[in-house]
């Protein structure tokens, strides 16, 4: 099995960039886990969409090959961030021009969403990301997913310390991710 990590946030010290590194080592030899490296993807316009830039197909390239997408993000008032927007405008949009049926990078796609931020623990944005994941028809895990809540404190570290309930809530995610890429 293939699985795509696409981290909310281009910081190097991302929360959830360790938010995922810590995914990927539960999932461990199971499958096969790249993370999505987004940062040369333009700002989405119509006026570049066909031909799409290389930067572009690279992402639906990898994106379709996978046979599935976590996605790990803090939220940025109260929604999803610009950079990963971004981005899920590009896989959004249709491979080939004037398709009726829409088909996309992320059709079919089986996906579940992980973020660590403030006080709500990434809800919104993990709402908003999957209210966008029924319009794109992807196919939502319906299980409970994993939303760290971040103290102040913890913000000025850099270091993600998870406590043990957000250790077994990730590992349960994890679990019925690998377990739904089955099906």
């Amino acid at each position: 099995m293939k699985i795509v990590f696409i981290i909310g946030s281009l910081r190097k010290n991302s929360f959830n960039r360790a938010l995922s590194e810590k995914a990927a080592a539960i999932i461990g030899q199971r499958a096969e886990v790249t993370v999505l490296d987004y940062s040369a993807v333009p700002f989405f316009s119509q006026d570049i969409e066909f031909p799409a830039p290389s930067a572009v197909t690279d992402v639906r390239e990898k994106i379709m090959d996978a046979d599935g997408i976590w996605i790990f993000t803090p939220e940025y008032n109260f929604s999803i961030p610009g950079s990963l927007k971004n981005l899920l405008d590009w896989l959004s949009r249709p491979l080939v021009k004037d398709d009726k049926e829409r088909i996309s990078a992320l059709t079919g796609k089986k996906t579940t969403f992980s973020g660590a931020g403030g006080k709500m623990a990434t809800r919104n944005v993990r709402k908003a990301l999957s209210d966008f994941a029924v319009f794109m028809k992807m196919q939502h895990m319906d299980a409970e997913e994993t939303g760290i809540s971040l103290t102040p404190e913890e913000f000025g570290t850099d270091v993600l310390n998870l406590s043990e309930e957000n250790e077994k809530r990730l590992e349960t995610q994890a679990e019925k991710f690998l377990e739904f890429l089955k099906v």
